[in-house]
């Protein structure tokens, strides 16, 4: 029983030990707009041109520069506002980038849901650059053309430095009422007043579609419990996870898709199916603890661009992402299997998949996400009762086999190889199998884990509500006191929980009463009832709140489990008890007769 509670032991620090480890209405009115202007953009010789004399052509720095033609007005920057169903999204016509992108049905702070997060400048999203990802992106005033509820095109002239050609750029916003992805169109063409569009070679690129700097919801870090980026690419069929540092890291994958994926939140890209490149990077700014960018390249070349990408900038719930498999909606997208950047399991998924259906239809039975946690517990308790209870008799029948195994092993403890065939030979003999008390353990590990990842990253439990007042969202640790800004040294602790003391207390208490009698005096399982349960409790201050009462409540459930179970099992021990003591009683040897 010892070494079965070592390994319970054990096998609980290793799945706690992988687990933290491998742990984005309003329109000014039209108005009368002046003559198309034009921008003068520097660029680089490209093979068989003719180099312009010195002093005639501008170093290149592939940036958007500020001269226009005379008598031309500059333009003032628009605001245009688009609200669908579900969002609220603001663009800017310098640039023609989204400066916001509000999620209607998600809330953080006591506002809508910000997807496209600001530093200490205002953030300026799917941005365009003349260039590679290493070019600053435009910031001239494009015109705004309204062209209908939910669409709208921004545009403006340019001409490459040294009269080697003009062309138009202009990109266009279509959102759909009940999306949470949209299209955007890139156009590369002639102006009115040209004939033929030049050869648009920025360093190799002809532009480059950027998204950044952090998709939202605002966050205080990215401490990979409460919060993470991760970020993926998906080709032939097989989800990537990318390695991402400060600098862009240029993936030529050819991908499917490409996302930045937080704890609940998503962003993903669908690129234009012709050649490019994509590219992500962490590079922060000014006022921004963490970045997270995204760039598409498109390789330099002659003649008109007319490049559409879609974004998906949403939740990451599986129930939103799978309309995208089965071509139910507004794009006719089938088969991207886009809902693998919900999926957290790994080989496990199907099992979590299970558990978190279980667990809604919980829910529409009592719309509270705390109790339904608890009643899948106890459902998955009642499952495996009879595992359980095969365990305990299976320790039973340890003890009452243990005074014949110490002999086997006194006996032969100086010959290794004949005690393991005693052993061997003692338990076919008496229909033993050693391991059958452990069996039903490892057979809930991967409950145990997919439990663990459900009730850590479902996206329902986000705001969940058990205990009003003291448990608001099941999603984030409980708290009943909050000390900020002052912290506790070293733990950096600012509010007192009361779930982990609940949790070290129903811990100690079952392991108190699932104790055996032979495990009472020894040192060693005493350490571990006792500094397990303490090595937990800092270990899980800081999880979200419907993974403790999910914990709390499994220990309880154990605790009740192992009661009635001691209960069943009295008589037996009883009987093996007094087995022992007779056993164990001294023989009195007969009286010798006296000779006569």
């Amino acid at each position: 029983m010892e070494k079965r509670t070592l390994l319970a032991v054990a096998l609980s620090v290793v799945v706690i030990t992988v687990f933290y480890m491998v742990q984005g209405l309003f329109v000014l009115p039209p108005q009368t707009l002046p003559p198309e202007p034009t921008t003068v953009v520097s660029a680089p010789v490209s093979p068989g041109q003719t180099q312009a004399p010195a002093g005639d052509t501008a170093p290149v720095t592939n940036v958007d520069g500020p001269v226009v033609p005379d008598g031309v007005e500059s333009l003032v920057e628009q605001r245009v506002n688009i609200e669908t169903n579900l969002l609220l999204v603001t663009l800017s016509s310098a640039g023609g980038d989204v400066v916001s992108y509000k999620l209607k049905e998600h809330t953080d702070k006591g506002d809508f849901v910000e997807m496209v997060l600001s530093g200490n400048t205002e953030a300026h999203a799917f941005t365009v650059a003349f260039g590679n990802a290493s070019a600053q992106p435009l910031t001239s005033v494009f015109q705004v053309r309204r062209l209908s509820d939910y669409s709208v095109e921004f545009y403006r002239d340019f001409a490459l430095e040294g009269d080697r050609g003009r062309f138009r750029l202009s990109k266009r916003y279509d959102f759909k009422p009940n999306e949470y992805m949209f299209e955007l169109t890139i156009n590369l063409g002639i102006t009115p007043d040209s004939t033929v569009m030049p050869l648009l070679d920025f360093n190799g690129a002809a532009y480059t579609l950027a998204f950044g700097p952090q998709i939202g919801p605002s966050f205080d870090q990215l401490d990979q419990r409460n919060e993470y980026r991760n970020y993926f690419t998906f080709a032939s069929g097989k989800q990537k996870q990318e390695k991402v540092s400060d600098i862009p890291t240029t993936i030529n994958t050819m991908p499917k898709w490409a996302a930045i994926a937080g704890k609940y939140f998503t962003f993903i890209a669908i690129p234009y199916p012709n050649q490019y490149d994509i590219a992500f990077s962490s590079r922060a700014e000014p006022g921004l603890k963490s970045a997270s960018r995204f760039y598409m390249i498109r390789p330099a070349q002659t003649g008109r661009v007319e490049d559409t990408y879609r974004f998906y900038l949403g939740p990451k719930e599986q129930e939103a992402l799978a309309v995208y498999n089965n071509g139910n909606n507004s794009f006719s997208l089938r088969d991207m299997d886009m809902i693998k950047v919900a999926n957290t399991s790994g080989i496990l998924s199907p099992l979590e998949t299970g558990l978190k259906w279980l667990l809604v239809v919980f829910y529409r039975l009592i719309p509270n996400y705390g109790v339904a946690i608890i009643l899948l517990t106890l459902l998955v308790k009642v499952l495996f009762f009879p595992l359980t209870k095969k365990s305990s008799e299976s320790t039973l029948r340890m003890q009452a086999l243990a005074p014949r195994i110490k002999e086997i092993q006194e006996k032969y403890k100086d010959n290794q190889q004949k005690m393991n065939a005693e052993m061997a030979e003692f338990y076919k003999k008496e229909g033993y199998n050693p391991l059958a008390g452990c069996l039903p353990m490892l057979l809930q590990i991967p409950i145990f884990f997919a439990m663990y990842n459900l009730f850590n990253n479902h996206f329902d439990l986000r705001g969940g509500m058990f205990i009003p007042g003291w448990i608001p969202d099941l999603s984030l640790p409980e708290s009943v006191f909050n000390f900020a800004p002052v912290t506790i040294p070293i733990l950096g602790w600012s509010d007192i929980r009361l779930l982990p003391i609940i949790y070290v207390a129903s811990q100690l208490l079952y392991g108190k009463v699932t104790q055996t009698p032979d495990q009472q005096g020894n040192s060693q399982t005493k350490l571990m009832l006792y500094a397990m349960p303490i090595i937990f409790f800092f270990m899980l201050y800081n999880v979200p709140s419907g993974l403790l009462v999910y914990w709390i409540f499994s220990n309880l459930l154990t605790l009740v489990q192992q009661l009635a179970i001691n209960k069943y099992l009295a008589p037996k021990r009883a009987a093996i008890r007094a087995e022992g003591e007779k056993k164990a009683e001294p023989k009195i040897a007969p009286k010798k007769k006296k000779k006569r």
